[in-house]
C-alpha cells in the first residue's frame, strides 16, 4: 500500500482516472482523518472545497498534497468529462499560487537544468507537440486560417479561475491589458482569445463582445493556438496556459499576473515576483514544468509514463475527434465491417450506414466500392492490420482515411502520397519517432498480418524473395502500372533478369487458401521457382533473403522497414521515391530524396488511425505494435468465426459475400 492520502473532495473518488494516476504515483486515498507519520491530506488545487482539506490538515498538523491537472490534459475540457492524461501533485503548494515557493517554482529556481539528455528531450517534446498541433486543450480545428498577421493577441481566462485570483487579478487586470496591448500597439488589429471553456458554454470569461469596438475583435473560433500566435506581433495574457506556448512559440508575452512560466526572463513582466531572478533557456522551462514536474498517465498500458507517451497518446486522441465530430455516412461497408467501422469512427456521433441518405456529414466509402470520379473520402485497411487475414474476417486494428485518392492507385495523388512528400520537412524529433517505431516494428516481427510458418530449407546463394500476390486485388488493378501484372509474369522476370539466384516464390495466404485468384501451375513453378514457401513466415522470409521483388505487394514496403533491397514491377506507393529499383514507370510527381524515416512516418503515423482492442479507444502506432506483438490483438467474434469457416468451406462463391 502507499502513503495514505486523506481527501474531502467527492471528484477524488468519483473521477476514476484521478484516482488511478493517484494510486499508481503512491497514495492510498482514504476517508477520514490523518492520525499517523507519513499521512497527508489531499485537495484539488485551491477549489472552491479545498478548503476542507486545509481545515483538516492544520487542525492535525498534517503534510498536504495539492493535485493540479497537467498542462497537456486532454482533447474536450475537463467540464466536458474528459479524462485527463497526468496531474500535478505538488508537496508545497500550487504551481499557479506565487504566494508561496511550488514544487514547481523551486525546480525552476534551483533544479541545474543542465543535463544535455534531458534538454534535449525537451526540445523535441516541443516541436512534436507543435508539430502534432496539441495543447492542453483541443477541440480546434487545424483548416480554420487565423486573421491576416500582424495582429495583436490578448488571451482570455474564465471568471474565477483560481490562477487569475492566486495572480491577485479580477476584471479590472483584464481591463488594463487590453488597453495596454492597443496603446503599445497603435494601429494594430488587437485579437481576443477566448477560453475553450468558455466556447464551449461551461463558464463565462473576462472579455465579451461588449469590448468589441474600434481596432478589438473577439476570436471564438476554435483556430489552433500555434497558428494564432504565429501570426501575432505580440501576446498579452493574465495568467493563461496559452502563454506558457507562446513562449514556445518565439513570443516574449507581456504577463499581467503573477503565472509560474513568470519571472525567468521569457517573459514582459508587469507585475514581478522579487525572488525570481534565475535566467532560464526556453527548454530549460519546458523541461521543469512539463518533464520533471507532472506525473503522467498511459491509459492503454494503465501505468506512469514519460511525455512522449502522453504526446502520442493525445496526438491519436485529438486526430480522431477532429476527424469523427461531424459524424460520417458509411457506404459500401459489408455487414461484418460495420460493428468495427462504428467503434473506428463512431467516438462522437455514431456513422450511418447508407449507400443513398444525403444528410449534412461527410460521406466515406470502402475504397473498392467507391467509383474513381466519387466526391468521396476512401476507406481502406491499414498497413499493420491483424494476427490473422482479412479473409478470415479479422477486424483491423488499423484503417486508412483519404480524402484525395487511396494509397494503392498512382493514377492520382492520394493523401498518404502528400504526406510522403511533405515529410521532407519533418522536424527531426518525428524522424526519430519513426525511427523507434521502424526498430520496435522489427524487433518485435510485426507484420501486416502477422502470420506465422514454418521457414522452408532454403538453398545457399543470393535469394529472391518473390511474394505473390491475388491478381484481381485493387493494388493490382490500378498499381501494376508495366508490364508485370501476374504472379508468373512476376516470376519470369525475375529469373531472366536473375538466372543464377536462388528464387523463393511465397504464394499469397488468400490465394492458398482457395479464396481470391492468383494460383501459379505447378510444372510453372518448378520451372521459375527454387522454393515454394508455402504457409510460411513472411517476415521470417524477409530476413533470410537478400533482395524482394514484387509488383506491388506490401511486403515490399516491410522489407524496406528491415533495409533489404527492393526491386518494384509496378507502382506500389512506396516505389518512385528513391528508395527503391523501379521497373516500372512511376507518377512524375514522386521525386527522390525521399527517407527511410519519411516514409514510416508517413505511412505509419500520418495515414492511419488506429483503435486499441484492449481499451476500444484511438491509440498511437505504437500501442498497435504491441498488441499485435503481444496481444490480446481484435477478434472477429464466435459469429465471424462461424462466417469464417463458412466462407472457407464454400470459397468457390467467396465473390458473393467480399
Amino acid at each position: 500500500m502507499g502513503d495514505r492520502l486523506f481527501v474531502y473532495n467527492g471528484g477524488f473518488l468519483t473521477q476514476s482516472r484521478v484516482r488511478r494516476i493517484l494510486t499508481l504515483a503512491g497514495y492510498d486515498i482514504r476517508l477520514g482523518a490523518p492520525t499517523a507519520a507519513g499521512d497527508r491530506v489531499g485537495v484539488w488545487g485551491q477549489s472552491p472545497t479545498a478548503h476542507r482539506g486545509e481545515s483538516v490538515a492544520k487542525h492535525r498538523a498534517a503534510p498536504m498534497l495539492r493535485v493540479e491537472d497537467a498542462l497537456l490534459r486532454s482533447v474536450l475540457p475537463g467540464r466536458s468529462g474528459a479524462p485527463g492524461l497526468g496531474l500535478l501533485l505538488d508537496k508545497s503548494g500550487v504551481h499557479f499560487d506565487p504566494a508561496q515557493p511550488s514544487d514547481l517554482e523551486t525546480l525552476l529556481a534551483t533544479h541545474p537544468l543542465d543535463d544535455t539528455a534531458l534538454l534535449d528531450r525537451a526540445r523535441r517534446a516541443v516541436a512534436l507537440i507543435q508539430h502534432y498541433d496539441l495543447s492542453k486543450y483541443n477541440t480546434h480545428d487545424p483548416a480554420l486560417e487565423p486573421p491576416a498577421p500582424g495582429y495583436v493577441l490578448v488571451l482570455d481566462q474564465t471568471e474565477g479561475d483560481a490562477a487569475v485570483a492566486a495572480s491577485g487579478a479580477d476584471r479590472t487586470r483584464f481591463q488594463e491589458m487590453l488597453v495596454f496591448a492597443q496603446t503599445e500597439h497603435p494601429g494594430a488589429t488587437v485579437l481576443i482569445k477566448t477560453h475553450p471553456d468558455t466556447a464551449a458554454g461551461h463558464r463565462a470569461g473576462y472579455f465579451s463582445k461588449a469590448d468589441v469596438q474600434g481596432r478589438v475583435r473577439l476570436c471564438t473560433d476554435p483556430i489552433s493556438p500555434w497558428r494564432l500566435m504565429e501570426g501575432a506581433r505580440a501576446v498579452y495574457t493574465v495568467s493563461s496556459g496559452m502563454g506558457f506556448e507562446a513562449i514556445f512559440a518565439g513570443h516574449k508575452p507581456r504577463v499581467f499576473g503573477q503565472p509560474f512560466y513568470a519571472g525567468w526572463g521569457l517573459t514582459d513582466d508587469e507585475y514581478p515576483v522579487p525572488r525570481r531572478q534565475r535566467r532560464l533557456t526556453r527548454a530549460q522551462l519546458f523541461a521543469a514544468a512539463m518533464i520533471l514536474y507532472p506525473t503522467w498517465y498511459d491509459p492503454y498500458r494503465d501505468r506512469l509514463c514519460e511525455i512522449e507517451d502522453v504526446i502520442a497518446t493525445l496526438t491519436a486522441q485529438s486526430r480522431a475527434w477532429r476527424e469523427d465530430r461531424a459524424g460520417w455516412v458509411a457506404s459500401g461497408m459489408r455487414l461484418w465491417k460495420r460493428r468495427h467501422i462504428s467503434q473506428f469512427f463512431g467516438a462522437e456521433k455514431a456513422p450511418i450506414f447508407s449507400d443513398t441518405a444525403k444528410p449534412d456529414r461527410p460521406r466515406m466509402a470502402w475504397a473498392s466500392k467507391a467509383a474513381p470520379d466519387q466526391d468521396v473520402t476512401r476507406c481502406e485497411d491499414g498497413f499493420l492490420r491483424s494476427r490473422g487475414l482479412g479473409a478470415d474476417l479479422r477486424p483491423p486494428l488499423s484503417l486508412v482515411l483519404d480524402d484525395l485518392g487511396i494509397y494503392y492507385d498512382p493514377s492520382r495523388e492520394s493523401r498518404l502520397e502528400r504526406h510522403i512528400t511533405a515529410s521532407r520537412t519533418l522536424p527531426d524529433a518525428a524522424l526519430r519517432r519513426a525511427e523507434a517505431l521502424r526498430r520496435q516494428i522489427v524487433r518485435k516481427g510485426v507484420s501486416k498480418y502477422n502470420l506465422h510458418g514454418t521457414l522452408p530449407d532454403l538453398p545457399q546463394g543470393h535469394r529472391i524473395l518473390v511474394p505473390g500476390q491475388v491478381e484481381d486485388d485493387a493494388s493490382i488493378l490500378a498499381g501494376a502500372t508495366g508490364d508485370t501484372r501476374t504472379n508468373l509474369a512476376l516470376l519470369k522476370a525475375v529469373r531472366t533478369a536473375h538466372p543464377e539466384a536462388v528464387i523463393v516464390y511465397k504464394p499469397h495466404p488468400d490465394v492458398e487458401a482457395g479464396l481470391r485468384p492468383g494460383t501459379v501451375d505447378d510444372e510453372a513453378l518448378k520451372a521459375l521457382a527454387d522454393v515454394v514457401a508455402r504457409k510460411a513466415d513472411p517476415i521470417a522470409l524477409i530476413a533470410a533473403c537478400d533482395a524482394v521483388h514484387t509488383m506491388t505487394s506490401l511486403l515490399g514496403f516491410e522489407a524496406l522497414l528491415r533495409d533489404t533491397p527492393v526491386t518494384c514491377y509496378g507502382a506500389p506507393f512506396y516505389a518512385g521515391w528513391g528508395l527503391t529499383t523501379d521497373f516500372a514507370p512511376a507518377p512524375e510527381r514522386r521525386q527522390d530524396g525521399i527517407t527511410l524515416d519519411g516514409l514510416t512516418h508517413a505511412t505509419l503515423i500520418d495515414y492511419p488511425r488506429y483503435l486499441d482492442p484492449v481499451t476500444r479507444q484511438p491509440c498511437p502506432p505504437e500501442v498497435a505494435v504491441e498488441r499485435l506483438a503481444e496481444g490480446p490483438d481484435a477478434k472477429g467474434g464466435l459469429a465471424l468465426r462461424l462466417l469464417s469457416k463458412l466462407q472457407g468451406a464454400a470459397a468457390t462463391y467467396a465473390h458473393l459475400w467480399r
